[in-house]
């Protein structure tokens, strides 16, 4: 299945089931009103929302037009988002840069940070900041939406809890990170709204793709048009979700509708840190890694963080070059207070 949240008077928008190719959708009011309802009762209500499904792709049901515009974040707001990290590569350039040693534990123990739920940016919604000198920067990553976990689970009932899957822009202001971590209470400023893609999916969407615990297709993320990452989220990921998961439910339950991240996609080449896809790399999901390697190389970076105007696009393709999400699609913004 493949479901959406369409804009309404509400908070939470209304749930829309949509078909395959993202062209058609229909209401799903009937079976419950909100995605949050539906994880709510998801064992009940999953089977009644596949038939409805079913019914959308032979057009057997009234349908209206998709247009991802019109779409929030399948959860608007969330009662948990805790994000990963578990692309090491990604974290080890970033200690590289600095010239910091990794821990070893940093291969065994996930890294995960709580992020603020209470209002996630619509795909297509605006990156509004009030400065460029914040360092505005984009992560592609992937997320998976669960069913209730209790405390203490194991990876495998971790695995079982997976209900839906969705890529994310995971927006950071990386001129007020280092300030934040120097204080040793972890990220809040420096993590602005996140947006997630315009459709969440079921993992029996993604086919071969899916492995249970890693979804092996490319991240596409291009910046004002140009390519800039096609970093495969299977590969070199040392963290599966189903660990990601047992990782954030070790010491509290979570609850349905919790959203769990995989940090930014990035992918070693040849050994080392990847190249530019313009120099036959997979390039990377957010400017920081580009930026950390040209400091490794050349002492300093030479890439800008994102300004005012610049539009980034993250979007999945299926073996068939289909999208299998929808695109995210931001375009930076400068905020001025009303």
């Amino acid at each position: 299945m493949k479901l959406a949240t369409l804009r309404d008077c509400s908070r939470d928008g209304k749930l829309v089931l949509v078909n395959t190719s993202l062209t058609r959708c229909t209401e799903a009011g009937h079976i419950a009103p909100t995605l949050q309802a539906a994880l709510d009762n998801w064992d009940e209500v999953a089977p009644k929302l596949a038939t409805l499904a079913e019914s959308l792709e032979h057009d057997a049901v009234p349908s209206l037009r998709f247009h991802e515009h019109d779409a929030l974040s399948p959860l608007p707001r969330a009662y948990q988002w805790a994000d990963g990290s578990a692309y090491v590569n990604h974290v080890e350039l970033v200690r590289k840069a600095r010239n910091a040693e990794m821990p070893a534990s940093f291969w065994t123990d996930p890294l995960m940070y709580q992020g603020g739920s209470d209002a996630f940016l619509a795909p297509r919604e605006p990156i509004r900041m009030a400065d460029e000198a914040f360092g505005i920067d984009m992560e592609g990553e992937v997320a998976v939406i669960t069913g209730d976990v209790p405390m203490g689970a194991t990876p495998e009932e971790a695995r079982a809890a997976i209900r839906l899957v969705m890529l994310v822009n995971d927006v950071s202001l990386r001129g007020l990170i280092p300030a934040e971590l120097g204080k040793g209470f972890g990220f809040f400023q420096s993590k602005p709204s996140s947006a997630f893609s315009p459709v969440a999916v079921t993992p029996d969407e993604l086919g071969e793709a899916w492995d249970g615990g890693k979804v092996h297709l490319p991240l596409r993320v291009d910046l004002n048009g140009q390519p800039f990452g096609r970093a495969n989220a299977g590969v070199d990921m040392t963290f599966d979700f189903p660990t990601l998961i047992a990782h954030a439910a070790k010491t509290r339950p979570l609850s349905a509708g919790a959203i769990v991240g995989s940090g930014t996609v990035s992918n070693k080449m040849d050994g080392g840190p990847g190249k530019p896809v313009a120099e036959g790399g997979v390039g990377y999901s957010c400017i920081a890694e580009i930026r950390m390697i040209e400091t490794i190389e050349t002492g300093a970076p030479k890439t800008p963080f994102m300004r005012f105007g610049d539009t980034v696009r993250i979007e999945m393709q299926d073996a068939d070059g289909h999208s299998v999400f929808g695109a995210i699609e931001q375009t930076v913004e400068k905020y001025e207070k009303a």
